[in-house]
């Protein structure tokens, strides 16, 4: 059945429902990963936002529950140029058409997705509306209009306990991916979930040697984050080490004094060069955000267009990108051991 995309610039695509059938808006973005659709779907990062897959064959290994990066599909649609009707894997559950059904995800296929994605790195990022039916002027101004907000008090998890170990972690859940807390339970720690809103007095009572704050959806400095914002800012005072992944690394940076800025059509995708500033390496990463820190001391850089992937406070630190990198690549994971260390040495004074 047919299925339109109108962006906010009043150009249309026509192409074909999958999924579930019906409209919705967004902020359409596009991912460059061959792979890790799985992982791309369940990160809650992509809240309010319509994903569009650049590499044009999805779903060609079907849907593995196990590798799902969080219970909640929060992305509001997701748009392919081809999706696999039958997936090959031994661990496969679903079809991505059969999983997108099950979730009530709005899925459109058969348009050009290159073009697309070309309009959004010469324009960038822009709304669109996905319709059932041919686009009108209302909805191209529904798609005008739209805006994201509490991105993250809608994808935060209540409070949660995970792992055994020695270590004890807090982390300050903004829309976290499962891998973030796999790969601290890895190395030995029982981490402790707080939900976006929780105080730094609670957080503190659980005597944490180290505290995570997580990746998340949405603008940084949105309002609605300034109570979150001000938490970190007592956390960081207490001389615990801090460790910020992608919107956790922007509200710490916030909290610090930085400033964040949006990017034209953002990074997202399994491939993203970052130098390490004291020792010239260059690593792949895979990231996804929108919003940068304006910094003129970063600790990692972006090889593509220089904007800050890091800074290092000293006993905290934060990075744009992600380490634990479900999908790969896992070229910065040793910044989990890092941060390990730093909480070892804080617990030793």
């Amino acid at each position: 059945m047919k299925a339109y995309l109108i962006l906010e610039n009043g150009t249309v695509f026509e192409g074909e429902s999958f999924g579930v059938r019906g409209e919705i808006t967004g902020e359409v973005v596009f991912a460059t990963g061959m792979t890790a659709y799985i992982e791309t779907l369940s990160d809650q990062s992509y809240y309010g936002q319509i994903i569009v897959q650049t590499f044009p064959l999805i779903g060609n290994y079907g849907i593995i529950p196990e590798d799902l990066e969080s219970k909640n599909i929060s992305a509001k649609a997701y748009i392919v140029k081809y999706p696999c009707q039958n997936p090959s894997n031994f661990r496969s559950k679903f079809s991505l058409d059969a999983f997108l059904k099950e979730r009530g995800v709005i899925g459109l296929c058969g348009i050009d997705t290159r073009a697309l994605t070309r309009i959004i790195r010469n324009s960038g990022v822009m709304n669109g509306k996905i319709t059932a039916l041919p686009p009108t002027a209302d909805d191209r101004a529904e798609a005008q209009a739209y805006v994201i907000r509490n991105a993250v008090s809608a994808v935060s998890a209540p409070a949660s306990l995970t792992g055994i170990g020695s270590r004890r972690v807090a982390l300050i859940d903004l829309g976290a991916k499962r891998g973030i807390a796999e790969a601290l339970t890895a190395r030995g720690c029982q981490v402790a979930s707080f939900p976006y809103n929780a105080l730094a007095e609670h957080i503190l009572a659980v005597k944490p040697q180290g505290i995570m704050l997580s990746n998340g959806p949405g603008d940084p400095a949105d309002p609605a984050n300034a109570s979150i914002i001000e938490t970190i800012r007592v956390l960081e005072k207490s001389g615990i080490p801090l460790f910020g992944i992608c919107l956790g690394h922007q509200l710490l940076a916030l909290a610090k004094g930085y400033a964040t800025k949006k990017l034209k059509f953002g990074h997202r995708g399994a491939n993203q060069p970052v130098k390490e500033t004291t020792s010239g390496k260059v690593y792949i990463t895979s990231q996804n955000h929108g919003y940068a820190v304006i910094a003129d001391n970063s600790s990692f850089v972006n090889v593509n267009d220089g904007t800050c992937e890091g800074l290092d406070y000293g006993n905290s630190f934060s990075v744009q990108f992600h380490p634990e990198a479900r999908g790969g690549p896992l070229d910065t994971a040793f910044l989990f051991d890092r941060f390990i260390e730093r909480m070892d040495a804080y617990a030793s004074r």
